[in-house]
């Protein structure tokens, strides 16, 4: 499901900055993505409240360790790349 959600969060945030880009209205597609970018990394800890309940700890020792710093890079670059035509646009208003 992290896969899916996180999909759709790529494809939001370039919809958001192609419609910054043509002057549209892009604000909708900012919240959307930022907002499936959270859900991906709910998701994804859910997924890991699954292998710990099961007791899966080969499983949590191998992937926790990779996938918690990709997250927290992703979800930065998430941040960055969505707010990017806010902070564009008040550069342009000066």
């Amino acid at each position: 499901m992290w896969v899916i959600l996180g999909v759709i969060s790529i494809v939001v945030t370039v919809i958001n900055l192609s419609l910054y880009a043509t002057g549209k209205d892009y604000k909708l597609a900012m919240a959307l993505a930022l907002s499936f970018t959270a859900l991906t990394n709910c998701a994804n800890y859910s997924n890991l409240t699954r292998w710990v309940k099961v007791e899966d700890l080969a499983a949590l020792m191998d992937v926790i360790p990779g996938m918690a710093r990709a997250f927290w890079f992703l979800t930065i670059v998430s941040i960055l790349l969505n707010i990017a035509p806010i902070f564009l646009e008040r550069k342009r208003k000066k």
